[in-house]
């Protein structure tokens, strides 16, 4: 009993001293007081740190330096794809085949953005409810940001709207079907019901969205049919900046909603989060220093803008090696495997009949890539002197439009089961095929050469 009384005030004297060194690094840590679903699903992909070795080196600094590195770098259960991103920096230098680095890249980029989930998290504890939620809501699709930023800077606007489509297709098809699927058949003999006010608010905004696309689609095509006539050879550039401002408002808007008047709709039940008896990690509380947070989060950016330059610089290389279209990687390969993190977290609470945070996951980021990041893109271009609009083509535009509402409508009577997944998932599959059938002219730098079918594929 002695030695066991002795152990336990050891253990508390370390945390104690633990805790004064961490105040003197930061702020004082909050309990987070608002998780959104993205945190949550990437949550599930954390493991628990053995911090049983770092207590035996005698250093405090490195003691420190050793746990940020082991809570940064091995407490994923992705910790195994890191290499990728060293192997891609690799293949850089010394000039390996192109297709290698954009394979390398992305491969990389999965690891890369559940880390910064992980670390907007950890700086969401020291900022507030409301900051932190806000950060936690705008960082959510970070890695989509920076890859259109990189490839407007290189005028491909075809790659811009390609993989911001994809994305929206991905969550709303592929991680919404594949998590319904599999959550259903591992729930066979269990109710699965869920909120439907998060999905319609989610649906409603995602309809706007998708008005805000067709009517410049719908301008170019009046005019053309001479039903109307233009004020201006680029009226459909206005509109969509036009219409790109008002996305942002009603964004702004969801996030007032989300974060301020009706945070309980979206904030998962303590039942949703408790352990299941696995290594994975719900944390309430913040595990890194505030300053340590940021400098990490700092450094995983600028690896992603990286990463993320690399994948844009070789897409092309990668589609004629391939031969695969531009508009087939960007709109399919790219958003599967750069979100393949935030899909798997989907699909694990899935399974554990947790279908609000899944729903979260899938409907908030299709919300918020539609919503946020398309209209920022479009005006980030307008800066930057590149002409991208709203009109993603007939195509494109009338995919999105079918998946919105496939999606709505599964989703209308608030309880799911493994056939609407697998639905969901057919319906995904076959706009791939489209997409796959499809070639495509040029380096896909040219707006009008979004989808632009001129050498099928013969199957």
């Amino acid at each position: 009993m002695d030695s066991a009384a002795a152990a336990l005030l050891d253990s508390a004297s370390a945390s104690a001293s633990s805790a004064n060194a961490a105040g003197k690094e930061m702020p004082t840590a909050r309990h987070i007081a608002h998780r959104t679903a993205h945190n949550m699903s990437s949550s599930s992909l954390r493991k628990k740190s053995d911090l049983a070795l770092l207590r035996k080196v005698p250093c405090a600094p490195l003691r420190r330096l050793l746990d940020n590195l082991q809570e940064v770098l091995l407490a994923t259960k992705l910790a195994l794809l890191f290499p990728a991103v060293l192997l891609a920096i690799a293949a850089r230098i010394f000039h390996f085949g192109q297709e290698w680095v954009f394979v390398l890249s992305l491969i990389g980029l999965v690891p890369l953005a559940e880390r910064l989930s992980f670390l907007t998290e950890q700086v969401a504890f020291y900022i507030g409810p409301t900051v932190g939620g806000l950060l936690n809501a705008t960082f959510g699709n970070v890695t989509e940001v920076i890859i259109a930023i990189f490839a407007l800077y290189q005028g491909k606007v075809v790659v811009v709207k390609c993989s911001l489509l994809g994305s929206v297709l991905s969550n709303l098809l592929l991680v919404l079907g594949t998590s319904l699927f599999f959550g259903g058949l591992a729930n066979l003999g269990t109710e699965q019901l869920y909120d439907k006010m998060q999905v319609d608010v989610s649906t409603g905004l995602l309809i706007l969205g998708v008005l805000c696309h067709s009517l410049p689609l719908m301008l170019r095509y009046a005019v053309s049919s001479g039903e109307h006539a233009e004020s201006s050879w680029d009226s459909g550039l206005e509109l969509s900046r036009a219409c790109s401002i008002v996305m942002l408002l009603a964004y702004v808007a969801y996030l007032f909603f989300q974060l301020k008047t009706h945070r309980q709709l979206f904030e998962p039940q303590p039942q949703e989060v408790e352990d299941d008896g696995d290594d994975s990690v719900s944390q309430d509380e913040a595990v890194l220093g505030f300053s340590s947070a940021m400098i990490w989060l700092g450094v995983m950016t600028l690896m992603t803008a990286l990463l993320s330059e690399f994948v844009v610089s070789t897409i092309e290389a990668a589609s004629e090696s391939w031969e695969l279209s531009v508009s087939f990687i960007s709109v399919i390969l790219i958003p599967i495997v750069g979100n393949a993190a935030e899909h798997a977290g989907a699909v694990i609470f899935a399974f554990k009949n947790n279908l609000d945070i899944t729903l979260g996951v899938s409907l908030g980021s299709a919300t918020q890539i539609s919503m946020f990041v398309v209209p920022l893109s479009v005006l980030v271009a307008w800066i930057m002197g590149v002409p991208m609009d709203l009109d993603f083509n007939l195509l494109e535009t009338g995919c999105l439009f079918l998946a919105i509402l496939v999606t709505a409508f599964t989703l209308q009577d608030g309880s799911s089961h493994y056939l609407k997944g697998l639905l969901l998932v057919f319906c995904y599959i076959v706009i791939s095929l489209c997409f796959f059938v499809l070639r495509q002219h040029g380096n896909g730098s040219n707006d009008d050469q979004l989808g632009v079918a001129s050498k099928p594929w013969r199957i």
